[in-house]
């Protein structure tokens, strides 16, 4: 009996870690897909990434991520793998449309649990999961379908098992299926967003370290093996793109990359503070639980606590890395949340232990996080901004097989993903301007992706000269319009079917009084085409 005391013990332990682990991942992941359904995607951001998902459902070409049926290389296909297979198994709705955050969040916050409660205790853990749970930041920013949370779930995932790897290694424990796993998460990083899905983990683990004076488990960290690994699963796609398109790599890696984040003149330039700004606003309820941490370096003759090192660590580099481009997205400071939510639990829980009245101010503190995260996911459902979904519904129930879509700029980019559209759209604009501007749009994302395949760019991206041919060449066209100025000549004679808040869709047929007139086309078929 007492030979099997041991085994029998550890059985039953195994069972409680994984059955708790179990138990938290479902709560976790039924959190954060709640609500996920409830609110159309916003434009421009969710429109467009769930676009080129639905594109490579529709089109079955799993490989090229395209935008209006144009080659689109600005990031990498994990995020659109995702989103497409969600929407394969669950149908093309908001919620699978929203799944690639959702399964970044979880990653994030599960990474999280399971490291703190392996190296700081299940209470620990469970603290800190569920401070990070309500952070008005982190639970929007899962809902939220571009690709800031999905890759800020793989750099997380990879920072904790490249952390648990090198504390194993310290300790004697085996640590290779960690470090291999840590080299596998960054891998799927990059495919997530590219570069920073490596860089990240690598520079929070060797500054950690290093602060630690571990430079020798550094070295150790270098692994061939982990580098196989790493090439096996990142590499195949950016060789077979570099195969496609020999301009690929130059774009994504030079242009994409070094130059987004040297330049000046992309989207949103912010002030350096500008993160840390968002940090404290985000957080404000927990801030004053963070004054109960006490000093990093402890008192003579006690151990420094790596965890909390590699929590300061991997909230400072995050911050310092993404302030240094003048260019500056809400998204692109989730993968602090981790650290800043497992600080906020040390703190909160040192200021319970030594008062433990203090706990209806941390209940006020996480209802207060988790109504206005909520608020805001309701808000945006009551009043949603910038969505087409209504126009594109409409524009579903009325399209005809082979009926031309015209887009008189803006070009929507939720249109095919609600309309269900199998063609590309047809966007006029005078495109020989709009290649050369540094500024990053629909019309300059458009313009980039033609450049790699120009043949099929010159049928969807039309100069304003050539419209009244392509509308006298279809029995039915349908348009859509900005709300920047007047309805165009070419609009005489069409009927007004949808007005949204930000575009509006005709009707265009040629057999109503005075369309085809209007249009010239009686001229334009008796003009000889152009050899």
């Amino acid at each position: 009996m007492s030979a099997t005391s041991p085994a029998l013990s550890a059985s039953r332990s195994s069972r409680r870690w994984r059955s708790d682990v179990a138990l938290v991942a479902a709560l976790l992941f039924a959190w954060l897909a709640a609500t996920a359904w409830m609110r159309p995607l916003m434009l421009p951001d969710e429109g467009r990434y769930v676009g080129v998902a639905w594109e490579m459902l529709r089109s079955g070409d799993w490989l090229t991520p395209t935008l209006d049926g144009l080659p689109f290389f600005h990031k990498p296909p994990l995020f659109y793998w995702l989103t497409a297979g969600a929407m394969a198994l669950a149908g093309p709705h908001e919620w699978a449309a929203r799944f690639a955050p959702m399964l970044g969040g979880f990653a994030e916050g599960l990474a999280l649990y399971l490291f703190l409660r392996h190296w700081s205790g299940t209470a620990r853990a469970r603290l800190a999961l569920a401070v990070l749970a309500v952070q008005p930041l982190f639970y929007v920013g899962a809902q939220f379908a571009n690709l800031d949370m999905l890759v800020a779930g793989c750099i997380a995932a990879t920072v904790l098992c490249g952390a648990h790897a090198a504390l194993c290694l310290q300790a004697g424990r085996p640590h290779r299926r960690a470090l291999w796993g840590a080299y596998a998460l960054a891998a799927l990083g990059v495919l997530a967003k590219g570069l920073i899905g490596f860089v990240i983990p690598a520079l929070v683990l060797a500054v950690w370290l290093l602060l630690l004076g571990r430079w020798r488990t550094v070295l150790r960290l270098v692994s061939g093996t982990g580098a196989a690994v790493f090439l096996a699963v990142a590499a195949p796609w950016f060789i077979a793109m570099h195969q496609l398109h020999p301009d690929f790599l130059h774009y994504f890696f030079v242009v994409q990359h070094f130059q987004r984040f040297a330049g000046a003149g992309f989207n949103n330039v912010q002030p350096f503070w500008f993160y840390p700004a968002v940090l404290a606003l985000c957080c404000l309820p927990w801030l004053p639980w963070l004054r109960w941490l006490g000093p990093l370096a402890p008192a003579k003759g006690r151990a420094t606590d790596p965890v909390r090192v590699l929590m300061v660590v991997w909230a400072a580099v995050v911050v310092l890395f993404f302030s240094l481009p003048a260019s500056k997205l809400l998204g692109y400071v989730l993968p602090a949340m981790p650290p800043l939510a497992a600080l906020i639990a040390d703190g909160l829980a040192q200021a319970l232990q030594q008062r433990p009245q203090r706990r209806r101010w941390a209940l006020a503190g996480a209802g207060v996080s988790l109504l206005a995260g909520l608020g805001l996911v309701v808000g945006l459902a009551l009043f949603p901004p910038h969505s087409g979904r209504e126009l594109a519904r409409e524009l579903a129930q009325r399209h005809g097989a082979g009926e031309p879509v015209i887009a008189l700029q803006p070009y929507p980019y939720d249109l095919p993903f609600y309309a269900r559209l199998q063609a590309p759209v047809v966007v006029v604009e005078d495109w020989t301007r709009q290649r050369a501007q540094p500024r990053d749009d629909w019309r300059k994302e458009l313009a980039d992706a033609a450049l790699f395949a120009p043949q099929q760019g010159a049928r969807t991206l039309v100069q304003p000269a050539a419209l009244p041919a392509l509308l006298c060449g279809a029995a039915v066209s349908w348009l859509i319009t900005g709300h920047d100025g007047p309805p165009p000549a070419v609009l005489t004679g069409a009927r007004l079917v949808h007005a949204g808040h930000d575009a509006t869709l005709w009707q265009l047929r040629l057999n109503d009084p005075g369309v085809a007139a209007a249009l010239g086309c009686a001229a334009l078929a008796a003009t000889p085409p152009p050899r």
